[in-house]
């Protein structure tokens, strides 16, 4: 066992894994809330409503970490807000134009980006592991995403655009975490994502006209700021105490299984068996950059921790 983990139990650490199960499947959830609130929001009014209403949540929860922001608190999570902003908002702008399935295993492939971006800015260069999660994940996304010709649709390329730019909010997360309180830094890019959403929807949007079954589109807003945004966050950052970060990858990669399953199910999105075989090289991808397949090795990473 991992020394991150030493003196947890069995028991604690199966409710983690369990806890994190959960995570997986409320965000593979999120991506069905999103496509059916886009019938009556549009992308900039669901974002601003979304993370505003989180920011103030998080802002009372945590009014005492809040309270101590600095200027270069401020400063960095505005830098990753504003990642944060262009990736949900070109994902929810791509989820109108495509199937909540793919777009859940297109926003996946932001962990096979992320070693790249890093390796632009540290010249620390990627592993086989990831070079193999790269290849996978290009012939993934052709079969997923090609329809009859060398022919991409706009959906799937601004998903696969927002995987980008997930990759990038990672990164700067990564950069910026290391100096400032991590629930402070989540507070504001929160904010600053709500505030950049709700000056988009004033600028470009009309106001939303509220026709129909407003219980269903509160019980989606709800979902979407209260369970996806909040709730699993606060859960995972809890449950990765008390488990080893390879179960962790491995759990949390199955948000994109979730919501192929989920769209399918629930919204009728049509997986042929090429699409089918793209989401599987895919999921691999995402496992082997995640894991470098140490799971198949314990006894090797055993030795290695106690080195």
């Amino acid at each position: 066992m991992s020394e991150r983990v030493k003196g947890i139990s069995k028991k604690q650490s199966l409710l983690a894994d369990v806890s994190l199960l959960l995570v997986a499947i409320i965000w593979g959830g999120g991506f069905i809330f999103m496509k059916d609130s886009l019938d009556i929001l549009k992308p900039f009014y669901m974002n601003g409503i979304r993370f505003t209403l989180a920011f103030v949540t998080l802002a009372i929860i945590f009014w005492k970490r809040f309270i101590k922001i600095t200027k270069k608190d401020f400063i960095s999570g505005t830098i990753v807000g504003i990642f944060l902003f262009l990736a949900f908002i070109i994902q929810t702008i791509g989820l109108q134009y495509t199937t909540a399935s793919k777009s859940a295993f297109l926003t996946g492939t932001n962990v096979v980006i992320v070693p790249f971006l890093v390796w632009g800015i540290t010249r620390k260069r990627p592993d086989g592991y990831n070079m193999i999660g790269a290849f996978l994940t290009a012939i993934g996304i052709g079969l997923l995403t090609l329809q009859g010709s060398l022919h991409i649709g706009i959906g799937d390329s601004l998903t696969l655009l927002c995987a980008v730019l997930f990759a990038a909010h990672i990164t700067s997360v990564g950069h910026f975490a290391e100096d400032m309180d991590p629930i402070a830094l989540a507070t504001i890019q929160i904010g600053v994502t709500g505030v950049l959403s709700l000056i988009g929807a004033f600028m470009f949007e009309p106001a939303p006209v509220f026709e129909g079954n407003l219980k269903d589109i509160g019980i989606a807003i709800g979902y979407m700021t209260f369970v996806s945004t909040m709730g699993a966050l606060l859960i995972q950052n809890v449950a990765q105490k008390y488990t080893v970060s390879t179960h962790a990858a491995i759990i949390l990669s199955l948000e994109s299984v979730f919501g192929t399953i989920f769209g399918v199910l629930l919204l009728g999105d049509l997986l042929t068996s090429k699409m089918i075989l793209g989401c599987f090289l895919i999921f691999c991808a995402i496992i082997i950059t995640e894991t470098k397949l140490s799971f198949l090795f314990p006894d090797k990473k055993e030795k290695n921790n106690m080195r």
